[in-house]
């Protein structure tokens, strides 16, 4: 199974392209499409949308995995976040391709063992969860986090599913 995660940001959206074939997880891809902020939101979300279809295009995910919004002091960057998080989700539903979305807690907890963990430790795991040669940056990683929990749930809600049949 190919999943597609997807950090949605405004400024930065981070994604990462996994794989897993057995029970080894391959790295495919990962990277961040930046958009300026001297660009007007309407074309930053243009870029965000139009570099996931062309994402979506390459790699064929058969999912696309995104953070769940959380609360937070700051209303306007929950908003523009939404927006990215918006655009990443019509690339995906333009696909015809599964949508899933975990909490921060969720993905620690999957890859860390700990809903407590910080982003280094998240960051740590991932590079060894994938046989990276370095830690991947900050976007890249809660992207290639997301991919890695939805494929670690996914293998248990189908173990479970064949236990309880």
């Amino acid at each position: 199974m190919t999943t597609l995660g997807i950090d949605a940001g405004i400024a930065n959206t981070g994604y990462g392209i996994v794989t897993e074939e057995g029970a080894t997880k391959i790295l495919r891809d990962c990277g961040v499409i930046r958009t300026g902020s001297d660009i007007p939101i309407h074309l930053r979300l243009k870029k965000i949308y139009d570099a996931l279809v062309e994402i979506i295009h390459e790699y064929q995910p058969e999912v696309v995995v995104l953070k769940e919004l959380s609360t937070s002091r700051n209303v306007a960057n929950v908003l523009t976040v939404g927006q990215a998080r918006g655009a990443a989700m019509l690339a995906a539903a333009n696909a015809n391709l599964d949508i899933r979305s975990y909490t921060l807690n969720q993905v620690k907890q999957s890859i860390v063992g700990s809903g407590n963990a910080s982003g280094h430790q998240v960051q740590q795991m991932v590079k060894v969860l994938l046989g990276l040669k370095e830690i991947p940056k900050p976007d890249q990683a809660e992207a290639l986090a997301l991919a890695i929990c939805h494929l670690h749930t996914y293998k248990t809600q189908n173990l479970y599913q064949r236990i309880h049949r």
